[in-house]
């Protein structure tokens, strides 16, 4: 982080958190618009772009939903050196989600406990947002859509199927959100077999508009760091008798085993201390799905080294969102540079050779406890 990102966060840091993240995204909303927005090439390493599921990436190191849940910046994060931006988590109708505060900044250990609870403007003004992108910006980035349900929806089901068909013609590519603690009832569709009604129903929407349409965007399904060796094995044989493209592994956890300062507040812990048991069920999924099932590896990453060992624990591609809130705009870049400096001085060539060289070890750990 260079001194003026240092400023900047110490400063964003004595206002409530949600009050920053506004600022934040309105920062960068004008300085993109008005030109003034230091960029940095997202395709500056040719070793690190990743091509899966018929996208092809400039690089590996992706923004998380949750920050730009509105679709309101999403070319900003790409000119910053983002390789990808998900938007979202979107609901069909817009919803202030739960009462604050909401969002806790464990500082101390590089953590964030959220209960958010999927607050976003709806369906019909994101995709506003996202239609008034200029031209060349749509043409120059990935973005994926993060959609979700309503809390009061009569049938969840309904609502992801509501997203896909609203979002066909503008996503890249869909995130399935299944797994936020902070909607009741929401995970529950990670279960065997609600998760199989899930996935057949989309398949049916998905087949539909693929036959009116000349586009097909991958679906991924976003599961939570909670599940044990059961419930992984039941997602795993879901995936292999759907047409779901790939997973997001994982969201935020609501254990606390891992922070060093018990922290009692509800809601999703996210950041350096699920780094751990998230790569561990990252590192166990691949091995149930396989090596060329994509898998975008989420929870902990703050760092070159984090990054790492994320992708050797399995991971074709990466997100974050915590880690820049402690480490500034700049995280992708730093991560992406050093990256290739990394595999400069190693025996692989480019990361998806690196991808998976440690799964085994990873997967041979125990889930931490609850």
């Amino acid at each position: 982080m260079d001194k003026f990102e240092l400023l900047a966060r110490n400063a964003l840091f004595k206002l409530d958190a949600e009050t920053a993240h506004g600022l934040a995204i309105g920062s960068l909303k004008f300085s993109y618009a008005t030109g003034l927005l230091p960029g940095h090439s997202n395709r500056q390493y040719p070793e690190l772009a990743v091509k899966i599921a018929g996208l092809e990436f400039p690089n590996p190191v992706g923004i998380a939903a949750g920050f730009d849940k509105n679709g309101e910046v999403p070319d900003a994060l790409l000119k910053v050196g983002f390789g990808f931006a998900e938007v979202g988590t979107v609901t069909p109708n817009a919803q202030s989600g739960n009462p604050r505060p909401r969002i806790f900044r464990l500082v101390d250990e590089q953590a964030i406990i959220n209960r958010l609870g999927f607050n976003n403007q709806g369906h019909s003004v994101v995709i506003d947002n996202l239609r008034s992108r200029k031209r060349e910006d749509v043409s120059n980035g990935i973005v994926g859509i993060n959609i979700g349900a309503n809390k009061n929806s009569a049938d969840f089901i309904t609502d992801y199927e509501m997203g896909i068909r609203k979002f066909w013609d503008l996503a890249n590519y869909f995130t399935i959100n299944i797994s936020s603690p902070n909607t009741p009832g929401l995970r529950d569709l990670q279960a065997d077999k609600s998760l199989g009604e899930l996935l057949g129903r989309i398949d049916s929407i998905r087949e539909e508009l693929i036959a009116g349409t000349d586009k097909s965007p991958p679906l991924f399904l976003k599961i939570a760091p909670d599940l044990n060796e059961e419930n992984l094995i039941g997602i795993s044989d879901n995936i292999r008798s759907s047409s779901i493209d790939g997973l997001v592994v994982c969201n935020t956890t609501v254990s606390r085993s891992a922070l060093a300062i018990q922290n009692t507040e509800p809601g999703g812990l996210s950041g350096r201390p699920l780094f751990n048991r998230s790569t561990i069920v990252l590192a166990k999924m691949r091995q149930l799905v396989g090596p060329d099932l994509p898998i975008i590896g989420a929870g902990g990453i703050d760092s070159i080294q984090s990054a790492w060992e994320k992708l050797e624990a399995g991971a074709s591609l990466l997100q974050l969102y915590t880690g820049m809130v402690y480490q500034g705009l700049g995280i992708a870049k730093t991560i992406c540079q050093g990256l290739s400096e990394k595999l400069a001085a190693s025996q692989y060539s480019t990361i998806t050779e690196l991808t998976g060289t440690r799964i085994r070890e990873w997967a041979a750990r125990d889930l931490p406890v609850q």
